[in-house]
């Protein structure tokens, strides 16, 4: 390839809907329904848990963690796509392109852990109850929440510094509906084997890790529920996993899917749906999957309903 050809990037033109444009209109109208609900969702979720004092407990601090980061992801990719819905304009610079690759990344990292770290609290919860309040002290929920974001925060920032000296092709146009990582790598005249390497390294080794520590923790925790006497307990003691668990399997399902996957087997198309699905379904149905049966959280709601 000519090194005419081969050009630092400026910035790249999203095609979001460059497959169907005459989908433009309807998903548009889905996006705009759909990122106030989800923003609306997770507020709620963390409004109620901070102004109810019987909600302040490690589970619910957890899911207020999670709440927020659903909300950053979200508005990383909706507001931008939104703005270009508005403005009629694609054009998305390098800087907020890799803004979009960062923030979105490490979020889902995060999100990774902190999952790992609700496993952990069932666990004790569930094996130890008359410990629960001693080992889940606030001392340790604020250190295990923090380590969870330094280590969200930290561990795509290796490759999101060697994205950053990537060159392109005379082509800088992105065929999706934000900055996807495997896109620009796709786009690239530079090497990325070292990139994807780091990627995969990390990827797996903390969706791997945090997978292992939720397996042992559930292993330990059925093996408490077996042990329950009374069949209303093991149903009570389900029940406070059962949330858990769902949003642990659309997770995995729908990052891992689209992720942690060789390049060689990458389809745009296949890519595309799978992001959508994972950026709109998973924290829209986050809160209402933790809410739904969620008898305390509930009351709270009906009672921060009557107080209005």
């Amino acid at each position: 390839m000519e090194a005419a050809n081969v050009t630092r990037a400026d910035g790249f033109h999203l095609l979001i809907f460059s497959d169907h444009p005459q989908m433009q209109i309807p998903l548009f109208v889905v996006f705009v329904l759909i990122y106030p609900a989800t923003l609306m969702g997770n507020l709620l979720v963390m409004t109620i848990i901070y102004g109810s004092s019987h909600l302040h407990t490690p589970k619910y601090f957890f899911l207020s963690n999670l709440s927020f980061i659903d909300i950053i992801y979200t508005s990383v990719i909706f507001s931008k796509m939104l703005a270009h819905f508005f403005r009629q304009k694609t054009y998305i610079s390098f800087t907020e392109c890799l803004l979009q690759v960062y923030f979105f990344m490490a979020m889902v990292t995060l999100e990774f852990i902190l999952l790992a770290v609700m496993a952990y609290d069932r666990y004790v919860a569930i094996c130890n109850p008359l410990r629960y309040m001693t080992i889940m002290n606030k001392v340790v929920c604020f250190r295990l929440a923090a380590g969870s974001w330094v280590l969200g925060l930290m561990d795509v920032i290796p490759h999101t510094v060697l994205i950053s000296g990537l060159s392109f092709c005379s082509s800088h146009e992105i065929n999706h509906f934000f900055c996807d990582v495997t896109v620009l790598l796709k786009l690239s005249c530079t090497s990325t084997l070292i990139i994807e390497a780091l990627s995969y390294f990390l990827g797996v080794t903390v969706a791997l890790m945090s997978f292992l520590l939720i397996i042992t923790s559930y292993i330990s925790i059925i093996s408490a529920i077996l042990k329950l006497k009374s069949m209303q307990q093991r149903q009570k003691a389900f029940s406070t996993c059962s949330s858990h668990l769902t949003v642990v399997i659309l997770l995995y399902r729908s990052v891992c899917s689209t992720y942690l996957r060789p390049t060689s087997t990458y389809s745009m198309k296949y890519n595309k749906i799978a992001s959508l699905s994972y950026i709109t379904v998973t924290p829209l149905c986050n809160p209402i999957i933790y809410s739904l049966k969620n008898k305390e959280f509930k009351n709270a709601l009906k009672r921060t309903n009557n107080k209005a």
